[in-house]
């Protein structure tokens, strides 16, 4: 009985069922013929048919995946959290949201800047500074040929000449150099090892050095001489009201400097690119000297030693910008991201990718730097002259606003973040000023701690060659005293690029982010003191109204 009736409800069932799919098909073509779409009804039932089986499909399939997983599934309301296995995972995909549902748009993410760039920063600095080198390759490389002609040719007039430049000239200056290295990494290790002494070492240092050197030349009774002597002496003098003025900001100074060079010790290899720039140097300068031997032997010798001396003076800075900018790129990623960088890589990216920013800084930041400590000092006049108070406030702004858009802070962003000069200037000082640090950075020391040690080593390096020069061939000591000055200058200021750069790494990775942990809260404090008026930044000095009438 029970069979029969299980069989009778089946074909009712069954029955029942055609009469639907007949009663659809009407209905169906009633709707083709009032909307005049045939068979677009049944296209839509059968296609939401197949999208239901679909649905139903991957649901049913991701239903039997681990519990534990992270993706979260949302059923009628209800949410699970599974984990697909690697195989599921591979063969099934997370199921498409309802229709009914509306899709959402994807928020705008802010971009971040690369800290890899491959992009060649500065292009135009770069080929020329690519085709000022060649050119002087070419140049020196035929005056030593002209030099070795006139040696050779008995029956050059100039050949005298030149055999004493070569007996009395060529061995100062290379003494010059390789005293100035030696002087250089001296400076750096004392600095790096006794950063507060140091500081005060260097400023009285260099008054001293550069006093004896002006009384020195001075002695020796010659026109030449004694006008070189009155420039070291009247920088001397100078040197000495400039650590009287900065004597507050040196306690400052040194607690920068001792928290900047933490870091060094984590890079034992970070010297060097120093070593490269320096040994690069010392033999570009030694044919540099055999150049200048062989102008003697060619047209307009005087003009051409000028030009030998620009070449060399943009040359050796930036090779000084080429240390300072792989050592910020160190530094810079370590405060940045807690990354321990190859010093190498860095090295080389500052000699291909980056070398254009050095070429454009080294030529404008010392031009750039140098007016505007002119223009400070044109604002000493303020007195009862209007019109050169006014002249000085006017220079003073013009080069504030060009300092906005080339500086000497630009290298950590050039390095870090692979920007352009220009732009790296910009973005710097707007983080200064968004952090409220003008007045820390623009009295920052670092910069002429740095220079003040170039001062020290060509002074020294003006004794000792002088002094020497005296007493083989007097009529050399005036030119042979500049040039080891300059050679000396240039080849510490190599080596004092490495705490220069971390300085300066220190201020500008502050800037961009003040709580990170490896700061702590000596800017922060000197800030807060700033802004409540205990330790005002000393100001400029003027002139006293009482002695302008």
């Amino acid at each position: 009985m029970g069979a029969t009736e299980h069989v009778v409800l089946e074909g009712e069932s069954e029955e029942e069922r055609r009469e639907e799919k007949k009663e659809e098909k009407e209905d169906g073509k009633g709707v083709d013929l009032e909307e005049g779409q045939v068979g677009a009804f049944v296209e839509d039932r059968g296609l939401e048919r197949n999208e239901d089986q679909r649905d139903h499909f991957h649901v049913s399939m991701l239903q039997t995946l681990n519990p534990t997983n992270p993706l979260r599934i949302v059923i009628n309301g209800g949410t699970r959290v599974a984990t697909p296995s690697p195989s599921q995972s591979s063969r099934f995909q997370t199921p498409p949201p309802p229709r009914s549902q509306p899709r959402s748009t994807p928020t705008p993410q802010p971009s971040v800047t690369t800290l890899n760039s491959r992009r060649f920063t500065n292009k135009i600095a770069l080929l020329l500074f690519l085709v000022h080198k060649v050119a002087a390759i070419g140049l020196v490389g035929f005056l030593i040929f002209k030099g070795i002609q006139g040696l050779i040719d008995a029956l050059n007039p100039a050949k005298r000449k030149e055999e004493r430049v070569l007996k009395y000239f060529l061995p100062q200056v290379e003494v010059a150099s390789l005293l100035s290295i030696t002087l250089a990494f001296a400076w750096q290790k004392a600095l790096r090892e006794w950063p507060r002494i140091m500081v005060y070492f260097i400023i009285w240092c260099t008054f001293f050095m550069s006093l004896s050197a002006g009384i020195l030349l001075i002695c020796f009774q010659k026109p030449a001489t004694d006008g070189v002597g009155v420039c070291f002496i009247a920088f001397a003098i100078g040197n000495g009201l400039y650590a009287c003025w900065v004597s507050q900001r040196v306690n400052f100074c040194f607690k920068v400097l001792l928290k900047a060079l933490e870091p060094v010790g984590k890079f034992p290899d970070l010297n060097q690119p120093a070593y490269w720039m320096l040994g690069s140097g010392f033999l570009w300068m030694s044919l540099w000297i055999l150049a200048v031997v062989g102008a003697l032997n060619f047209y307009y010798p005087p003009l051409v030693i000028i030009a030998l001396v620009l070449s060399l003076a943009w040359t050796t800075e930036v090779m000084r910008n080429v240390v300072n900018l792989t050592v910020s790129r160190v530094i810079a990623l370590y405060y940045l991201r807690g990354m321990q960088s190859n010093t190498q890589f860095c090295f080389q990216r500052a000699l291909t990718r980056n070398l254009g920013s050095a070429c454009l800084g080294s030529l404008f930041v010392p031009a750039i730097e140098a007016l505007r400590i002119v223009a400070r000092g044109l604002n000493l006049l303020e007195g009862e002259d209007e019109f050169m108070f006014s002249c000085a406030h006017c220079c003073l702004n013009v080069m504030q606003s060009i300092f906005r858009y080339g500086n000497g802070w630009a290298y950590v962003q050039i390095a870090a973040y692979g920007k352009g000069f220009v732009k790296a200037s910009q973005d710097t000082w707007a983080l200064f000023e968004r952090e409220e640090m003008v007045p820390i950075v623009d009295s920052d020391m670092t910069s002429a701690i740095c220079f003040l040690t170039g001062v020290c080593s060509g002074s020294i390096c003006v004794i000792v060659v002088a002094a020497w020069t005296a007493t083989v061939h007097e009529p050399f000591t005036a030119t042979i005293s500049l040039l080891a000055f300059f050679v000396g200058y240039l080849m510490t200021r190599i080596a004092m690029a490495l705490p220069h750069a971390c300085v300066s790494c220190y201020y500008v990775c502050y800037a961009e982010n003040p709580e990170n942990r490896l700061f702590d809260k000596t800017i922060k404090e000197r800030l807060e003191l700033i802004k409540t008026g205990r330790d005002a930044v000393a100001p400029t000095p003027r002139v006293p109204r009482r002695f302008t009438r």
